[in-house]
């Protein structure tokens, strides 16, 4: 049979609402959508609203207290990395710009003003924005008056291609610039520096677990073809067979160690003209049993 409910007595009513206010307010940092904390008065630790603590740590300078609202604020420093991370190359790594963040974050703290009545969490939010530009601007490698260039340039040609419709041509960039020829072709050379593009940037998504990378696709020049190897092998020993050794010694000096008829008489004790007339002789013969097996080819 189902248990009758017993109506509460209103003293039981009243502790069970004061137990109710006090777990409300320990749990009374709420974050909405955009990562920051709602309420001016929510408690962190120990019971002690935001205000007291802010209170306290400005009189006293509390390491403790430092830390407790480093982390209460933690959720504006992740917010707002993860959104200027969102604009940002794919090398960026985005632990990077929390890092610089965070720094943001406990300077705001030590310069915080409590007397000038601004929200700390729009205050914050500028500083922690202006440390991770500041790390940004460390970690690129061109100069600041080189981005400053280019984007003027872009800036005048999109602005010529979208008026006229079509490509905007170096003269008329040059009038929208006010500059001349030299000034423009500086202006362009400064706004073209070399590029670096890492060798772990993702090249384009699989359906396997792993990705393909820039360093998987791209060519190496240094490494040989085996099959060219085993070609140019077999060319030789073809070439080479039938000759004496002196001769054998001749087209391998000659045509794979690239040294001079001079170089090879001094090698082989034969003079300069003997090593060209037995170099002549065997191009005929070579010759004549190349067009012989011809068909093999």
């Amino acid at each position: 049979m189902p248990k009758a409910k017993t109506k509460a007595s209103p003293a039981t009513e009243k502790v069970a609402g004061k137990k109710a206010g006090r777990r409300a307010a320990g749990n009374g940092r709420t974050v909405n959508g955009t990562g920051r904390t709602k309420g001016a008065f929510t408690s962190v630790r120990g019971g002690m609203p935001v205000e007291e603590m802010w209170v306290e740590f400005k009189r006293t300078g509390s390491d403790e207290l430092r830390n407790q609202l480093i982390e209460r604020y933690l959720d504006i420093v992740r917010y707002t990395a993860e959104r200027m991370h969102m604009r940002l190359p794919g090398e960026v790594d985005v632990e990077d710009l929390m890092s610089a963040g965070l720094f943001g974050l406990m300077d705001a703290i030590d310069a915080f003003d409590l007397e000038r009545g601004v929200k700390f969490e729009t205050y914050c939010a500028q500083r922690i924005r202006g440390a991770i530009f500041d790390e940004l601007r460390a970690m690129d490698w061109v100069p600041r008056l080189v981005r400053s260039r280019t984007a003027k340039v872009e800036r005048a040609r999109k602005a010529l291609e979208m008026e006229l419709g079509r490509k905007a041509t170096d003269g008329e960039i040059c009038d929208r610039l006010k500059v001349d020829d030299a000034e423009y072709r500086k202006l362009s050379k400064d706004s073209k520096p070399v590029g670096v593009v890492s060798l772990n940037r993702k090249w384009f998504e699989t359906d396997s677990n792993k990705d393909i990378r820039e360093i998987d696709v791209i060519h190496d020049t240094r490494q040989e073809n085996p099959l060219t190897e085993i070609q140019r092998k077999d060319l030789k020993l073809l070439i080479t067979k039938g000759l004496s050794r002196a001769e054998r010694l001749i087209v391998i000096l000659y045509y794979y160690e690239e040294m001079t008829m001079k170089e090879i008489g001094m090698t082989l004790d034969l003079s300069e003209s003997r090593v060209s007339q037995m170099h002549s002789s065997i191009l005929a013969r070579l010759k004549a049993q190349m067009q012989h097996r011809a068909k093999e080819f």
